[in-house]
């Protein structure tokens, strides 16, 4: 199985797109993978799940996507099902991947015809802020409002603008990191070490209301149309809250092994974004692992389990 990632969208994406902005709660988060026959599958990571698996050796290629339309994309496996070269792709896959060119698109950049209209839907800018207190500036079209800052795994987010098209907000959100230093990447290795010792929720809330109210501010300011500064806070899911915060000051430790090879198997206690707090036996301050490592692996599921390494909590 070729692992693709940690999706929040939910049960009904077997059946069609997500309703405008998604479900409240976000449905049931699931690591979705492609099969060697080249049917796609998913595994849940609901409360409770158990998943057990061997990661086989390499890093492979995801394929590429071709975009029809706003809710209307195709995703086709790699053909030579080949190594990946350029992140999770080939060479090849890379270079006829319609998403690799939205990035330019604000800055006079061509696109087909089919992700010129998905960038062209009414597009939200937002202000996510992770565990350790570090907040960046982002963007998500409307059909993917919720979901998007879900896989983000952002502990507190506030919505700031509200933009006709893709255009607008990729313009505010260069402008945001321009004027302003806010980042507009955190890198997965770090949102999962911050999970460790989280902040406290007022502080992360106080943090991410600072710097939205910061942002209006910055945005009533251009001289620019195509867009209206809003005042929206984010739902996080709830299947989030144990991960995102501290269980009676209970110490959490680093998944003991990489996921890059050999056995691993747990229990899914909590999930934000790609990140999930799970149990092993005979442990219950439980482990943070970053399952985003998964994303490009092939792996063997079955009864497989993770040893529990030797741990001494501070005393102090």
């Amino acid at each position: 199985m070729l692992v693709h990632g940690v999706a929040w969208d939910g049960p009904w994406t077997q059946d069609g797109p997500p309703p405008l902005g998604g479900m409240p709660d976000g449905g049931s988060p699931a690591l979705r993978f492609r099969a060697p026959s080249g049917e796609p599958g998913r595994v849940s990571l609901a409360p409770g799940a158990s998943l057990g698996f061997r990661v086989l050796e390499g890093l492979w290629c995801l394929g590429r996507s071709k975009v029809h339309g706003p809710q209307e994309r195709l995703h086709m496996p790699c053909p030579d099902a080949a190594p990946a070269e350029r992140g999770k792709q080939c060479g090849p896959c890379f270079a006829r991947d319609d998403f690799r060119l939205m990035h330019d698109f604000h800055r006079g950049g061509s696109v087909p015809a089919g992700l010129r209209s998905y960038l062209m839907q009414p597009h939200w800018l937002y202000l996510a802020t992770f565990a350790g207190g570090a907040t960046k500036v982002g963007t998500a079209s409307a059909v993917r409002k919720w979901q998007r800052l879900a896989e983000q795994g952002a502990v507190r987010a506030s919505y700031v603008a509200h933009a006709e098209d893709g255009r607008v907000v990729r313009i505010l959100e260069d402008l945001v990191t321009q004027e302003l230093g806010t980042v507009q990447l955190v890198r997965s290795a770090a949102k999962a070490a911050s999970l460790l010792e989280p902040l406290a929720d007022v502080e992360l809330s106080a943090i991410n209301k600072r710097a939205a109210a910061r942002t209006r501010e910055f945005l009533d300011r251009l001289a620019l149309g195509g867009f209206s500064t809003v005042e929206e806070e984010w739902q996080r899911p709830a299947f989030a809250e144990e991960a995102c915060s501290l269980v009676d000051d209970r110490r959490r430790h680093p998944y003991p092994r990489a996921f890059d090879g050999g056995a691993h198997g747990f229990t899914v206690r909590s999930l934000t974004g790609a990140t999930a707090l799970v149990s092993l036996p005979g442990e219950e301050s439980g482990f943070i692992a970053g399952l985003g490592a998964l994303k490009g692996r092939r792996i063997e599921f079955g009864d497989y389990h993770t040893d529990v390494p030797a741990l001494q909590d501070s005393l102090f």
